[in-house]
Order: C-alpha cells, then sequence, then structure tokens
C-alpha cells in the first residue's frame, strides 16, 4: 500500500513546498484510491513540520511543485518518492500518478484549463 501527499493551495499543487498550510493525503492500493482523501489543514506554513509529518504518517509519495533541496534529499534518505515541480491542479496531478504517468516536472492542464485555451 501507498500513502501519497500533496501540499495543496485551493485547487492546486501548492506552488512551494515551505508554504503549504494544507495537504492532500491518499491511501493507494493497487493504483486505486482506498476510502476517501483526507485533508489536513497544518496551523502555519513549516517545512520542517510538513517533513515530520510524512515521516510520522508513513507517507510513501509526495507531489509538490518548488520543494528546497535540503528538504528533498532528507526526504529521498527517507526512502519517500518526490515529484517535484509539478504545476497543476491537484485531481489532475492525482490522476496522473495513480495511473504511473506522473513525471517530474510535469506541467498539467486540466480539462477545463484546456477547454479555456480553445
Amino acid at each position: 500500500m501507498q500513502k501519497l501527499l500533496i501540499p495543496i493551495q485551493g485547487s492546486y499543487v501548492a506552488p512551494r513546498f515551505d508554504l503549504a498550510t494544507e495537504v492532500l493525503v491518499a491511501r493507494i492500493e493497487r493504483g486505486k484510491i482506498i476510502g476517501e482523501p483526507r485533508t489536513i489543514i497544518m496551523e502555519r506554513p513549516s517545512d520542517e513540520g510538513l517533513c515530520q509529518m510524512i515521516v510520522e504518517e508513513n507517507i510513501t509519495d509526495v507531489v509538490c511543485g518548488g520543494i528546497e533541496e535540503l528538504h528533498y534529499n532528507f526526504l529521498s534518505w527517507k526512502k519517500v518518492c518526490v515529484l517535484d515541480g509539478i504545476i497543476a491542479d491537484w485531481q489532475t496531478a492525482l490522476d496522473k500518478a495513480l495511473a504511473g504517468k506522473l513525471r517530474q516536472g510535469d506541467i498539467l492542464l486540466s480539462s477545463e484549463d484546456a477547454e479555456m485555451k480553445l
């Protein structure tokens, strides 16, 4: 079983890991979400607090926007798979992650965004 964490801001992946005050946590088994993803509101932005939560919650995967190298290296050392540089709404990022098609640095348009460009 995997546990995926996405720092979010509104309906988007938070642009900066260290400024996120809200995170989405989803349990995943065989490419499917188990139960309802939960949202956790943090008291204040804290990169150390977020790293601590990731370790305590046994998170296996993190999808985020920008992250400092220090925190990226710490999470990698803790065997957490970090996909950073993601620019997308969190639902699109979650769907791509579930499908195994999310890659580091992906910039994804939601179907709503794509319609607006037409």
